[in-house]
C-alpha cells in the first residue's frame, strides 16, 4: 500500500467565502462608526459640559471629559476587534481551522458589546447615570444631545450597529454549517494502488532495485575471469584466456584444432606421426 503525495486541493465553499465578505463588512460598518463618533464628539463633550456645570456630580472630576474619552476609546476599541476579524476571515479561506474556533470566540465577544450598544442607544442614548444632587437626568441630557447633534446622527448609528451586528451573526452561523465543516476539516492521505510497471525498492535497501521486479533492464554480461567458463547467452565478449569458445557464439572463428578433426590439410583418418604411430615407410632405394 502506497501513500498519495499528490494530494488534490480543497474546494473552499461558498459559505466560507461569503462568512469572510460579511466580516470585512463587520469591520467597514465599525470603521464608519469611529469616524462619525470623531466628528460629533465636539458637540457631544459642550453638551455634556454644559449640563453639569455647576453640579456637585461635577465637583470633583469633570464628568464631561470622562464620558468623551470612554466613548472614543469604546469606540476605537470595537474597530481593532473588528479589523482583527478581518484577518482572521483571509485565514478561514485558507482553511485554518485555528483561525475559524478564534473568529467564533471573538465574534461571540463583539456580539455581545455591538448588541449591548445597540440596545443602549435606542433606549437612553449617552448617559452617565448621574441623576442625584441636582445632577441632570439621563432624559434631560438625551433631549440636550438630540438638540445639538445632526438629525441624521441617531438614524445612522443605528442603521450601521443593527447592520453590523447582522453581518456578525451570519457570518459566525456560516462558519457552522455542514459544508464548511468539511473544508476545515483536516484531509487525510488517500491510497492508491501501484503503478502497474512502476517499480518500488525493498524496505532497507533505498535506491537499488531488485532482480526480476519490472521496469529495469536485466544486467549486462561481463566477461569470465580464468579457469571460468564464460556464459553463452552473453555475445560481444571475448573468451578468457585458455578457455575453449562454445561453438553457439556468434562472431567469432572456432578454434584451430592441433590434432586430427576435419582441419585442413590435416588428415583425415586421424594418422599423425607419434610415438605411437610411425611414418609412411620410405621407397627402397634402387
Amino acid at each position: 500500500m502506497v501513500d498519495s503525495h499528490n494530494t488534490p486541493a480543497r474546494t473552499r465553499p461558498g459559505v466560507v467565502t461569503i462568512s469572510t465578505y460579511l466580516l470585512w463588512l463587520f469591520a467597514l460598518t465599525q470603521l464608519i462608526g469611529l469616524i462619525i463618533t470623531l466628528a460629533t464628539v465636539g458637540t457631544i463633550s459642550e453638551v455634556l459640559d454644559e449640563a453639569y456645570r455647576g453640579t456637585d456630580a461635577n465637583g470633583t472630576q469633570n464628568l464631561a471629559d470622562i464620558t468623551t474619552m470612554i466613548t472614543i476609546g469604546g469606540a476605537v476599541f470595537v474597530l481593532l476587534l473588528a479589523v482583527v476579524l478581518a484577518v482572521l476571515g483571509v485565514f478561514n479561506n485558507k482553511g485554518s481551522n485555528g483561525s475559524r474556533i478564534t473568529t467564533w470566540v471573538l465574534g461571540g465577544i463583539m456580539v455581545c458589546c455591538t448588541g449591548g450598544g445597540l440596545v443602549s442607544g435606542l433606549g437612553g442614548g449617552i448617559g452617565t447615570g448621574q441623576t442625584t444632587g441636582d445632577a441632570p437626568s439621563a432624559e434631560e441630557i438625551q433631549r440636550r444631545l438630540d438638540e445639538a447633534l445632526p438629525g441624521w446622527f441617531n438614524p445612522v448609528t443605528t442603521l450601521l450597529g443593527v447592520l453590523g451586528l447582522l453581518a456578525l451573526l451570519a457570518a459566525l452561523i456560516l462558519l457552522a454549517l455542514p459544508k464548511a465543516n468539511e473544508f476545515f476539516r483536516k484531509p487525510k492521505q488517500g491510497w492508491e494502488p501501484p503503478t502497474p510497471g512502476a517499480a518500488y525498492p525493498q524496505s532497507g535497501q533505498p535506491g537499488y532495485p531488485q532482480t526480476g521486479q519490472p521496469g529495469y533492464p536485466p544486467t549486462p554480461g561481463y566477461p569470465s575471469t580464468p579457469g571460468q567458463s564464460s556464459a553463452p547467452d552473453q555475445p560481444g565478449y571475448p573468451p578468457a584466456p585458455g578457455q575453449p569458445q562454445g561453438s553457439d557464439q556468434p562472431g567469432y572463428p572456432p578454434p584451430s584444432a592441433p590434432y586430427g578433426g576435419d582441419q585442413p590439410g590435416s588428415n583425415p583418418g586421424g594418422d599423425q606421426p607419434g610415438p605411437d604411430r610411425p611414418g609412411p615407410t620410405p621407397p627402397p632405394v634402387s
